[in-house]
């Protein structure tokens, strides 16, 4: 059988559960080699770690630092857009953004600006109006290294997709992650050249999530699973779907060589192609992970390009 090959394109490290810190105590030691492990195990060859925040990105690359297999984002997250200003100086906090992107550029480890864009699910954290200005900020970021997005767009579809499109000659391409819009938002979202749709179990909660989900061509989608959050849950539609599981253990009961029971983590990712599988009625599960592979270098590994169109051009080979 061909081997799966997987990129998780979104893991949230610098959260404090992977040090074992559940809202503000400690439950166990920190983790991040054994969850490593056990994605490497499952299949995942590379994991992109999302920053949101200067400090989170700056945390994100030193993350990434630590094992060839780990790449980041520099961005801020929509609710943490009130950094620009509450810093005493926007522009100065942008250079730095930009300084530190440069900086994981050249050591071979930025792979994206992000995660940014709109979130009016949370305003409480940000008003609308600073959203925006930073967004669109954000695409100067993207323009001065010629990186791609990583995006979040959150109950903010028509503001979202007016703020790229006018800012499109500006970025290269990317991927609206953690999508659980409609059909229409999604279909506003491919019009745009060279842009992606990033699925996990926050995409496929309910059974109208499913029927969006495969509606997706898969020439237009990459995986991953935000962890430590949107987990794919028992009660969630995609559950039927699911072939891979893990043992699992209560935080408090924490085992090196459990998952912890409610803690998304990257060897998940599995899951998610499973469900994306199911639901789009495909059972060539290594066809369909090869294409979502090609999709993940062509926009964040484009220097992989040609290795990875060998992969796929051997897998159909092997596969005739």
């Amino acid at each position: 059988m061909a081997t799966i090959r997987m990129i998780d394109i979104a893991v949230n490290f610098t959260d404090g559960m992977f040090k074992g810190i559940y809202n503000g105590k400690q439950y166990h030691v920190a983790d991040i080699a054994n969850v490593l492990s056990r994605a490497w195990n499952a299949g995942v060859d590379r994991i992109i770690v999302t920053g949101g925040s200067l400090e989170e990105s700056k945390e994100a690359l030193a993350i990434s630092e630590t094992d060839g297999r780990l790449f980041c984002t520099v961005g801020v997250h929509p609710t943490r857009c009130k950094e620009f200003e509450e810093s005493g100086d926007p522009e100065k906090h942008f250079q730095a953004l930009l300084s530190l992107a440069k900086e994981g550029m050249q050591k071979g480890k930025v792979v994206a600006i992000g995660e940014c864009g709109l979130d009016y699910d949370r305003l409480h954290f940000c008003p609308p109006d600073i959203q925006k200005k930073y967004f669109e900020k954000q695409f100067e970021l993207a323009h001065a290294t010629k990186l791609p997005m990583f995006l979040h767009m959150r109950a903010a579809a028509a503001d979202f997709c007016e703020i790229v499109e006018r800012n499109k000659e500006r970025f290269s391409g990317g991927v609206t992650h953690s999508f659980t819009g409609s059909a229409e938002d999604c279909g506003k979202l491919l019009s745009f050249n060279n842009m992606y749709i990033g699925v996990n179990g926050c995409s496929l909660k309910t059974p109208e999530n499913l029927d969006v989900v495969s509606s997706i061509p898969v020439e237009k989608m990459m995986i991953e699973t935000d962890s430590p959050y949107c987990e794919i849950k028992n009660s969630h539609a995609g559950i039927k779907f699911v072939k891979s599981t893990w043992p699992s253990k209560k935080k408090e009961k924490h085992e090196q060589d459990c998952i912890v029971k409610g803690r998304n983590e990257p060897c998940l990712v599995r899951q998610v192609l499973e469900v994306v599988a199911g639901c789009k009625g495909i059972t060539e599960i290594e066809q369909m992970s090869r294409t979502i592979y090609h999709n993940t270098c062509r926009v964040f590994f484009p220097q992989d390009l040609d290795s990875a169109a060998d992969a796929l051009l051997s897998g159909h080979l092997d596969s005739q």
